[in-house]
């Protein structure tokens, strides 16, 4: 994950009591879906966060066995392994109850992660001889910047000279302060922050970097340059739905119309091994009853798969908690219960899969 930060849990308890205090921007991730959130409270056992999302996001979403939080702190950009523990309350509204991180890392190896799509902002700045002057804002993080300007800087500056700059990133995050020059080159100048960010513009500039870094993430992730895991030779962009009820595959085929295709496979393990041959990009269980001999049948046909397919079980009829027990049991991708009147986020969940397994 990056640079440890802390395994000391009065250390994590400190950074996190800070980020309650300012009510600060939270991600909570797993390796399919994405959710923003905020925090709010730290109990002796668990940490709170604003719930943002739907019931079905959080029952299904975050029950995952690899659910990490990320959070912008001064400079860095900090994540920890956590869990849902259940629900709770904070300030009479309903919030998630989290697991504390034992630990805490840094994401980025840097100094400080540089914001290179800023957007066009016009900068403000000051000459060694007291002239105001405008440039473009090339790059940004919470610790200086990079300027492009329309003439020449490398006879107005040198290493070393002090500044004053004005960046207007926004109606409520405008960053006026002294700077020093690291490097001139060109039309293009280097400058660092001195003295250091503090206090609330820190706080509100590293969220504003966090967030430009989550799109950089987003748009990665959806041109299938992220490196979220190695892709599996040989596997369909398809889905395939392992059940006997041919009622069931014409309601996903509406359900998930425009993402990918779907084939019905009879619940066997001949019919498994065949699809082998081919692969899927996904497998979808049907699962209808948790009995003792239905849950014999399932860790056959996992078993049959041996890791080389992702699968993930779909039930009817179910209680949630159960099922998404037996997913972990099975080591399934996920668990979901399809109940009369599906929402959004089944169709998300399977985009968020399948773009897991596609990315290069």
């Amino acid at each position: 994950m990056g640079t440890p930060v802390t395994h000391s849990t009065a250390e994590v308890r400190e950074i996190l009591e800070g980020a309650c205090a300012q009510r600060e921007l939270l991600i909570l991730e797993t390796p399919y879906l994405r959710f923003q959130s905020a925090f709010l409270q730290l109990d002796a056992d668990a940490l709170h966060a604003r719930i943002t999302m739907g019931a079905e996001e959080a029952q299904f979403g975050l029950r995952s066995g690899d659910l990490r939080l990320r959070f912008p702190s001064a400079t860095r950009f900090l994540e920890g392994r956590t869990r849902l523990l259940g629900f709770g309350l904070v300030e009479g509204r309903r919030s998630l109850r989290l697991s504390i991180p034992s630990a805490l890392k840094d994401e980025d190896q840097r100094r400080a992660y540089r914001v290179e799509r800023v957007g066009r902002v016009e900068v403000s700045y000051s000459t060694p001889r007291f002239e105001l002057r405008t440039a473009n804002l090339a790059n940004l993080s919470t610790t200086g910047a990079r300027l492009h300007a329309p003439e020449r800087l490398d006879q107005a500056f040198k290493s070393g000279d002090t500044m004053a700059v004005t960046i207007p990133l926004g109606p409520d995050l405008r960053i006026n302060t002294p700077a020093v020059v690291r490097w001139v080159e060109g039309r293009m100048l280097g400058l660092e922050f001195t003295p250091p960010l503090q206090d609330r513009l820190l706080a509100d500039l590293s969220r504003w970097v966090f967030l430009k870094r989550e799109e950089e993430r987003d748009r990665l992730a959806g041109s299938g340059a992220s490196p979220l895991q190695p892709r599996m030779e040989g596997r369909g962009g398809d889905l395939a739905l392992v059940t006997s009820e041919e009622s069931l595959q014409a309601r996903l085929e509406d359900l998930l119309q425009g993402i990918a295709p779907l084939r019905r496979l009879p619940p066997t393990v001949a019919a498994l091994k065949e699809a082998l041959c081919a692969p899927p990009a996904l497998l979808l269980f049907h699962v209808s009853s948790l009995g003792l001999d239905e849950r014999k049948r399932l860790r056959i046909l996992a078993e049959t798969l041996a890791g080389r397919m992702p699968f993930l079980l779909l039930g009817t009829g179910l209680e949630a908690a159960p099922l998404l027990e037996l997913a972990t049991e099975l080591k399934a991708v996920s668990g979901y219960v399809l109940g009369e009147r599906p929402g959004p986020f089944f169709p998300r969940l399977i985009q968020g899969i399948l773009r897991r397994q596609e990315a290069p």
